[in-house]
């Protein structure tokens, strides 16, 4: 990434820098004047051997290309996006991921110029554009067309799962693929009882790359093997941010009516094996802990959507002296929505716990078992319980069994939340927010070590509203979070307290 302030790119942070107020004086590196939003890119440092068609498939993700026009001796070109929103889009896009071409990294920025005039005779570039306008709108390019296109096949690649013993991810085609290229966009879906998904790369040769290599291998030992060809199509179109599909280069989309996406390591835990694809890749995924690959084996059955997919966990070896439906609440709510908590009367060392959908209890599954809960180690299974039921009216349960659909305090109501980008498993380190401005660091920290434990380190984000608390160990750091989760902190402020990936 070094490279990229080399560029002058307007990424879209301020008005006045989208005017391009900003000039080659304010950097050493910055050695050309900043152009304001144009829908014409001027992308320089192109390989010799770069086609028309792979500078197009740059600016496929982000909409219709209207024009071209490559200068072979300087390693440049200019491409001209349908409108200017497309090429703020694709500038924003790649100031974060640096774009390749044949593996080789280029620069993109805005031009001088409004619109390309092209010689109009230039009918080899006419062709490419109307192969690929009339690929996208789903039509059928002429005779002459296809030859253009063969030569750029597309970047789409679409991929067949045989043998699914385990799930397999979003999150881990992505790990898989990226290896070869930046993985654009991703849609799954199952067809005819098996699973597919459907990859756009940013480059065709990316995906010619990873077909070649992947075609035929399996993810995990002798097992999901892919079955990998070129799709018709050359953009996708993604509605939406969930575990079903995925759209890299759009972070602001909704998450609609799919899940948050489930965490990759649950799925991920058997890259230990040294025989599997993610085990082959160097970095594919990091080594996991046996509670994941457990987690994993366990929800080899519920994410096919088989007998047990509820979203029902056993949680058992619990210190019963300590605790209650109200701690179990709190902690697994990290994970997910709560719905009901059930500890049982005749065992009242094991809860019932029933989450809002069988996601949400796997990725609370993968994180909590095996951790410390007031002392002993928890353990948390899938349970074969399909929802827990309340007590019958009029019958006292002495308060074990708590319904908590309409709590105010589930952190995964609002589709697309932030809250789901920062689930992370128990660490030492919490996060603290909604912090009143009159609290200090002397409050909080006595505040903290009231819970039993020993706070190591404090630190408060700038504005004061936020803050990182280290405990000594991950156990004091759990209980913290089971008793000071929504603490009044007075004014009617409730402190937020989760964990953080963060150290102090």
């Amino acid at each position: 990434m070094d490279g990229i302030s080399d560029v002058a790119v307007g990424v879209k942070r301020g008005s006045d820098e989208l005017n391009g107020t900003s000039n080659g004086s304010d950097s050493k590196k910055l050695r050309v004047e900043e152009a304001p939003p144009s829908r014409v890119l001027h992308i320089r440092k192109l390989p010799n051997e770069a086609s028309e068609t792979e500078v197009i498939a740059l600016g496929l993700p982000f909409g219709k290309v209207t024009n071209i026009l490559t200068l072979k001796g300087k390693n440049q070109a200019f491409l001209e996006m349908g409108t200017e929103e497309a090429a703020i889009t694709m500038v924003n896009y790649y100031t974060t991921v640096t774009p390749h071409v044949r593996n080789v990294p280029v620069f993109i920025q805005y031009s001088n110029h409004k619109e390309l005039k092209t010689d109009a005779g230039n009918q080899r570039t006419q062709a490419v554009l109307q192969a690929v306008s009339a690929v996208q709108s789903g039509g059928s390019p002429s005779s002459d067309v296809q030859e253009a296109l063969a030569a750029a096949s597309s970047p789409v690649l679409r991929i067949i799962i045989d043998n699914m013993f385990y799930p397999v991810t979003l999150d881990v085609l992505q790990q898989i693929f990226s290896k070869f290229g930046t993985v654009m966009k991703i849609i799954t879906f199952t067809k005819n009882n098996q699973f597919q998904a459907l990859l756009q790369f940013s480059d065709p040769v990316n995906a010619q790359q990873a077909k070649l290599a992947l075609d035929g291998q399996n993810i995990y030992n002798s097992c999901c093997t892919l079955r990998i060809d070129f799709s018709k199509l050359v953009n996708l179109n993604v509605k939406y941010n969930n575990d079903k599909s995925r759209d890299y280069t759009r972070p602001e989309l909704p998450a609609g009516d799919g899940q948050p996406s489930i965490d990759p390591t649950v799925a991920a835990a058997f890259s230990k094996d040294s025989n599997s694809l993610l085990g082959k890749i160097p970095g594919a995924l990091n080594p996991l802990s046996a509670a994941a690959a457990a987690a994993a084996a366990a929800g080899r059955v519920a994410l096919a959507g088989q007998a047990g997919s509820s979203g029902v966990l056993l949680v058992s070896n619990l210190n019963e002296e300590m605790v209650t439906p109200q701690s179990l609440f709190t902690l697994f709510g990290v994970y997910g929505d709560v719905q009901r908590v059930k500890i049982l009367y005749n065992k009242k060392d094991s809860a019932l716990i029933q989450m809002s959908d069988a996601n949400q209890a796997q990725l609370a599954m993968s994180h909590l078992n095996g951790q410390k809960m007031y002392g002993k180690i928890i353990r948390v299974t899938l349970s074969k319980h399909q929802t827990v039921a309340l007590p019958r009216d009029g019958l006292d349960d002495q308060g074990l069994t708590k319904d908590y659909a309409n709590s105010p305090l589930h952190r995964f109501k609002k589709p697309g939340s932030k809250n789901f980008q920062n689930i992370f498993p128990p660490s030492a380190t919490l996060h603290l927010s909604n912090i009143p401005q009159d609290v200090t660091e002397e409050d909080l920290r006595l505040l903290f070590s009231n819970t039993g434990g020993t706070v190591k380190a404090f630190k408060f984000f700038q504005d004061r509203k936020m803050a990182l608390i280290q405990m000594s160990t991950v156990e004091e750091a759990t209980q913290a979070l089971i008793d000071l989760h929504n603490y009044n902190m007075g004014g009617n402020q409730h402190l937020r307290v989760s964990f953080s990936k963060s150290t102090i």
